[in-house]
């Protein structure tokens, strides 16, 4: 095992000193990617820059990587719809060059929509179907209530008990979660009743710290809702929990 001590160069910055193991083989990769820099950089340096990059994922960096097979794939369809003289939107001479010259970076650079570096992460599309999943059951238990019911929850509800209804995630600061959303209603076709053409799923406030407290009140009553809806005292706890402790 070889040790490699990374510091933090940023002049600007104050430098953090750590130490981390790496053995032989991974040594050796390291060194020949350095080699292959412009100005080879010490291996503390090829860390750090390696470190920035996967964090990063700048496309118009490094990203994207093809293997051997990506680019006799991609060279062979290329060759083939030139050929056929299919229409097709993506320049293809683009392609054959980038792929001849290595020159990847340029993917990114002019076709971002399908090289953004973007996954959506697995958490947030968890948590994204547990809202709509309770929303839904929420909805339709509203749906249900005689006027009774209705000016009860609205009154030991207030204000969240009156217009009862999903307003969906937040496009300035939660723009992935509606991304998902939108994309789970209207191209999977799932939770078909926030599709009614009337919503967009944009709630323009933040959401994501009262769902979150709404969920910790709906898990344990989900699991006893089989065949059967929420009664009003279970939407009364929900929909309170939307609320900040004080």
């Amino acid at each position: 095992m070889y040790g490699v001590t990374v510091i933090n160069t940023e002049l600007i910055m104050a430098s953090e000193r750590f130490e981390m193991r790496i053995d032989s083989e991974l040594l050796e990769r390291l060194d020949q990617w350095r080699q292959g820099e412009d100005d080879t950089p010490s291996r503390a340096e090829a860390v750090r820059r390696l470190i920035e990059a996967g964090l990063a994922h700048d496309n118009k960096g490094r990203a994207p990587h093809l293997s051997d097979g990506e680019k006799l794939i991609a060279m062979m369809l290329a060759e083939l719809i030139k050929k056929t003289g299919v229409d097709v939107d993506t320049n293809v001479d683009l392609v054959e060059k980038v792929i001849l010259g290595g020159h990847y970076w340029a993917l990114g650079w002019e076709m971002p929509g399908i090289f953004h570096g973007h996954t959506d992460k697995q958490s947030r599309v968890r948590f994204v179907v547990d809202v709509l999943d309770m929303w839904s059951f929420i909805e339709e238990a509203f749906e249900e209530l005689n006027e009774g019911d209705k000016a009860r929850l609205a009154s030991e509800a207030d204000p969240f008990g009156k217009h009862v209804q999903f307003p969906g995630f937040d496009g300035n600061n939660e723009s992935e979660h509606l991304g998902i959303a939108r994309f789970l209603v209207d191209d999977l076709e799932r939770f078909s009743r926030f599709r009614d053409g009337r919503r967009d799923l944009n709630s323009h406030f933040p959401t994501l710290e009262g769902y979150g407290r709404m969920l910790r009140a709906f898990e344990p009553i989900r699991k006893n809702l089989v065949g059967r809806r929420l009664s009003v005292n279970e939407l009364v706890s929900i929909l309170n929990s939307r609320r900040a402790a004080d």
